[in-house]
């Protein structure tokens, strides 16, 4: 489960309902943030026999078993704020090759933005222990993947609970550089204040790695970015963004927008309107702000009505089909390597730099790298053929 808005908890709650209706002797494990935060909550829902947190998934076997042997609900959510375990949940056997691996490398975070619940979800920062994944992606090489993501909740704190203070993200990607048959190293959500200009130098020499970063924003207006308590300014995002796409070729960069941040007035959002048009980033993720119980933006002043978020949010929208549609449109006539995650007799996947591809009239093999010429973009998906 997710409880990063509203919108995940009723999700949940829905699928719940659903299990229980298509089989009434199921035994429902509700697992993950939403019960970590809301306990009562989700205890109070009908059929739960299991409720777990976010930090012992995998004990959920044992526990399907003790249902099994007692009929008795279990509820098991303990504390995460100062929890620096990481669950360890790797993967060991494939039924088929995949295109792409999701590594998830840390957990937890301590930045505590006004408006975000992960903190109290997934609790302190946590990292993998390098040998764990360095083992794990070896294993991935053999079994064909050629791509792995490396996930995380704030994927730049890989390290802060290391004893070894010297290893962190950019050292572990440096390492998985060197893994054999693995051909693509893809990251996850990154904020600003990862890339230092060493670390930009040193990303710049890494030549697996994918040339595209989630580069988190949030908003375009400083005064907003100071009430999320988010730790840079649109100086400091700019400057990143400029010097990547002095280092590295066709860097791709996408982001995540809320709209109707509370206080965010006509202004601001005209602030954050202007910073996107001109900045032009690949694709923009556009949220409105869910207030979260728990969390300082619940009860701050100047809470948005949903109909100007609605509105803020299509403004948004049109500006990102424009700024995506322009970046699309350099690579038409140009090759792109492509990785194929579909071999229908429509295959599609993903460029280096996470550029969705169709190559039409051709079955090509999934987990396999094609040079595509891309012939055009219509209505913003790229269009090629193998070369």
């Amino acid at each position: 489960s997710c409880t990063v808005t509203n919108m995940s908890d009723r999700k949940t709650r829905q699928m719940i309902n659903r299990q229980k209706f298509f089989n009434k002797k199921a035994i429902i494990a509700v697992v993950g943030c939403y019960p970590q935060v809301s306990k009562e909550e989700v205890s109070s829902i009908p059929g739960i026999d299991i409720i777990l947190g976010s930090r012992n998934k995998g004990d959920i076997v044992y526990y399907v078993n003790r249902v099994l042997e007692t009929g008795e609900k279990i509820v098991a959510v303990s504390d995460v704020i100062k929890n620096k375990n990481f669950e360890d949940l790797s993967v060991e056997n494939y039924e088929d090759r995949r295109s792409r691996a999701f590594i998830k490398i840390q957990d937890g975070c301590n930045k505590f933005c006004s408006y975000c619940t992960i903190p109290f979800a997934r609790g302190a920062v946590c990292s993998k222990p390098k040998e764990s994944v360095l083992k794990e992606v070896r294993n991935l090489a053999k079994n064909g993947f050629k791509e792995i993501v490396l996930s995380g909740i704030h994927t730049a704190s890989y390290g802060l609970d290391f004893n070894d203070k010297d290893y962190g993200l950019i050292d572990l990607i440096e390492d998985l550089n060197g893994i054999d048959y693995i051909e693509r190293i893809r990251i996850g959500s990154l904020d600003p204040g990862f890339f230092k200009d060493e670390i930009i130098e040193r990303i710049s020499k890494i030549d697996k790695l994918c040339p595209h970063f989630h580069l988190s924003l949030q908003s375009g207006c400083d005064e907003t970015l100071k009430r999320m308590n988010r730790k840079y300014t649109t100086y400091d995002y700019r400057d990143v963004l400029l010097k990547l796409r002095k280092k590295i070729k066709d860097v791709s960069i996408t982001t995540d927008i809320i709209v109707g941040f509370p206080g965010e007035t006509d202004e601001e959002f005209k602030e954050t309107y202007d910073f996107l048009k001109e900045i032009k980033l690949t694709k923009t993720h556009i949220f409105r702000f869910s207030p979260r119980e728990g969390t300082k933006a619940y009860s701050m002043e100047g809470q948005i009505h949903d109909k100007i978020k609605d509105e803020r949010y299509k403004f948004l929208f049109n500006l990102n089909s424009i700024n995506e549609k322009e970046f699309k449109d350099r690579y038409v006539g140009k090759i792109l390597k492509v990785l194929i995650e579909d071999g229908s007799s429509c295959s599609a996947g993903y460029s280096e730099n996470y550029l969705y591809v169709l190559i039409l009239g051709e079955k090509l093999e999934k987990g396999n790298i094609y040079d595509v010429l891309i012939k055009k973009n219509k209505a913003n998906d790229l269009i090629g053929k193998t070369v």
